[in-house]
């Protein structure tokens, strides 16, 4: 005999009363996703676990310090039985059943009169599978839709809840799969999409075909045009209707001009949302074995832009000031004043001995990095034929590292 499927339905539980009974597991499993639903819940146990504990600053959430007794039910709309006492999870079923009130189990799905989907949100949409009991498989298919709506390889691009205007997007150190599970669904829901040369080239091959792609490093007239014509683009097609995302590399705002986008778009009264990204200065570090920050060996680390060097008029860089800090230093777009930079930061006092690297490529399979004191990390990077774009660490943390790759 085919067992009887399931009626799929969605409980608004908001601000009504919900009962769970059990402290263990189990309930800490279920009670985050309970709370996100607005309900009144009451915890009957007479012990909880620490997440537990923790959840209970969450007004919606009170614990009644006890084990279960008949009444508990009164007034509820949805229980929860998740004891590992059989007999009284028998107890709270059979009460459930007598107030018609639909009851979960924990240990024995038969005797439940609902089942536990296995569920996950995706921005506005609520996943539930239920496998006829096979929580792995239920999960598996989760799993698989939840990412597919987050690749955007499941979707709508025209669906209601896509908003126009311009999305300022961190792609990320290079590594596609670095981006953001929100960048990477924008990118499968852009009408348009302008491209910086450090975003993650591989994202652009899964566009949709009907994608408008700008190529941002190929704009003609000069850089600081080229800003401008960049910002005239972006607010002239979120005028036309359009979701336009602005794909850079690592976080809008680290040293990627971001800000002026959103002050371009807010001034021509175009909506922007900043989608921040993982910035190469921490992430490039770390893919290479190098943390900038490890106990007991500093206790700052600060990140510098080092395109212009430190004698030009324009630099608003303290380079003393840095000579004299103990932690560590991550300088970005530095490769060409390296050799400026190394011989300031000397001048004023940084240790020639003091351990630095230069990591190329970092995330991507072309990755290289040499490593050299300060005093000859310059001409140890352009003897290796290091080029940008890379990163520079200066600080005890690259010998540090060097321990582990020993």
């Amino acid at each position: 005999m085919i067992e009887p499927a399931p009626y799929l339905s969605g409980l608004v539980l908001t601000g009504r009363r919900v009962v769970v009974v059990g402290g263990g597991g189990v309930a800490q499993r279920r009670l985050p996703r309970l709370l996100e639903t607005g309900a009144q819940i009451d915890l009957v146990s007479p012990a909880i676990t620490p997440t537990i504990e923790g959840l209970l600053t969450n007004p919606d959430l009170r614990w009644v310090e006890r084990g279960y007794a008949a009444g508990d039910l009164e007034g509820a709309w949805y229980v929860v039985v998740a004891t590992d006492d059989a007999d009284v999870n028998d107890q709270v079923s059979a009460e459930a059943e007598e107030r018609r009130i639909f009851c979960v189990r924990s240990d024995d799905r038969s005797r439940a009169t609902a089942w536990t989907p296995a569920s996950g949100q995706h921005d506005h949409v609520t996943i539930g599978v239920l496998g006829a009991g096979d929580h792995r498989r239920s999960a598996a298919v989760r799993d698989a839709i939840l990412e597919e709506l987050r690749t955007g390889s499941l979707g709508a691009r025209d669906s209601l809840d896509k908003q126009p205007g311009v999305y300022l997007v961190g792609g990320g150190p290079g590594d596609p799969d670095l981006i953001t599970v929100r960048g990477r669904r924008l990118l499968a829901e852009a009408d348009v999409v302008v491209a910086d040369r450090l975003a993650p080239q591989q994202l652009l091959d899964e566009l949709h075909p009907e994608v408008e792609l700008i190529d941002a490093a190929k704009l003609p007239r000069g850089r600081s045009a080229q800003q401008e014509e960049i910002n005239r683009i972006l607010v002239d097609r979120a005028l036309a209707g359009k979701l336009v995302v602005r794909l850079k590399g690592g976080d809008p705002y680290v040293f990627g001009r971001g800000f002026e986008e959103a002050i371009a778009c807010a001034e021509a009264g175009v909506a922007w949302t900043v989608v921040p990204g993982i910035t190469s200065s921490i992430s490039v570090p770390a893919a290479a074995g190098i943390p900038v920050t490890h106990r007991g060996v500093t206790h700052e680390f600060t990140v510098v832009s080092g395109h212009i060097p430190p004698d030009h008029p324009d630099s608003l860089i303290n380079w003393q000031a840095l000579a004299q800090l103990n932690g560590t230093l991550v300088l970005l777009m530095a490769v060409e004043n390296l050799p400026k930079i190394a011989a300031t930061l000397l001048e004023h006092g940084r240790p020639a001995t003091t351990p630095a690297a230069v990591i190329a490529d970092g995330t991507l399979p072309s990755q290289e990095m040499v490593t050299a004191d300060l005093a000859s990390i310059a001409t140890t990077a352009q003897s290796a034929g290091i080029g940008a774009p890379a990163i520079v660490v200066i600080g005890n943390v690259v010998e540090v590292a060097a321990q582990v790759r020993r």
